[in-house]
């Protein structure tokens, strides 16, 4: 089968899935009384090697915006984790299992029906850490569960200053949302730091935390 007639039947799929319905690992609110409309699933996935990194710390404050907010929030740290790189072999056919069985399972349990996807990344040689892209790419094999709407939201640190050195990362993303028809609700572009912590002496911080605090479901 080739490629074109993989993303058919993924955008098939994602039709079913749609009128059907799907089942994910967060708290069913809609058989609680006490289910807030208003309230979110957020995954949110970091790509830092470094413990207490500065896009580790976007993440944190961003996370606790949201908890505070009354959101449910479930985190994966990329680079602590588990996850084989994709190696194209197509065995999943876009929508199936993964031949590597992995801590990616933790994000294929959550994704589907989270209300929002967060990407926390340093940029590396102009590129977002190996580490969450290897998350991203194996999103391949859920692709016709995740092509349903969805809010995202960009955390992103690098120790230069320029704006245009931000552009190869942001490009990234825009195409990445493009593809999956999910939403940018925000970002948090942080400039200038560089050794594990500098960011915390930083406005960058209290924005993320802005900006979870003030992220909202779309009706």
């Amino acid at each position: 089968m080739d490629r074109r007639q993989f993303i058919k039947g993924a955008l098939v799929t994602t039709a079913a899935l749609s009128l059907g319905g799907v089942l994910g690992s967060f708290a069913d609110d809609s058989k609680s009384d006490k289910g807030d409309k208003n309230k979110m699933k957020i995954l949110v996935i970091t790509g830092s090697p470094r413990k207490g990194g500065n896009s580790s710390t976007l993440a944190d404050s961003f996370t606790k915006g949201a908890g505070e907010a009354g959101h449910e929030v479930v985190r994966f740290d990329a680079a602590f984790k588990d996850v084989h790189p994709c190696t194209g072999c197509n065995s999943c056919g876009m929508n199936g299992p993964c031949v590597f069985k992995d801590d990616f399972e933790f994000v294929r349990k959550h994704i589907v029906d989270a209300d929002m996807v967060v990407f926390a990344t340093p940029m590396y040689y102009f590129g977002i850490s190996a580490q969450i892209k290897a998350v991203i790419d194996r999103f391949y094999a859920i692709n016709g569960k995740i092509h349903v709407p969805k809010q995202t939201v960009l955390l992103m640190t690098y120790a230069n200053t320029a704006e245009s050195e931000a552009v190869p990362i942001k490009s990234h993303y825009e195409v990445l949302l493009k593809y999956l028809g999910w939403t940018d609700a925000g970002q948090v572009i942080a400039s200038g730091v560089w050794p594990v912590g500098a960011i915390r002496s930083t406005k960058y911080p209290e924005q993320a935390y802005r900006l979870g605090k003030s992220v909202k479901k779309k009706a």
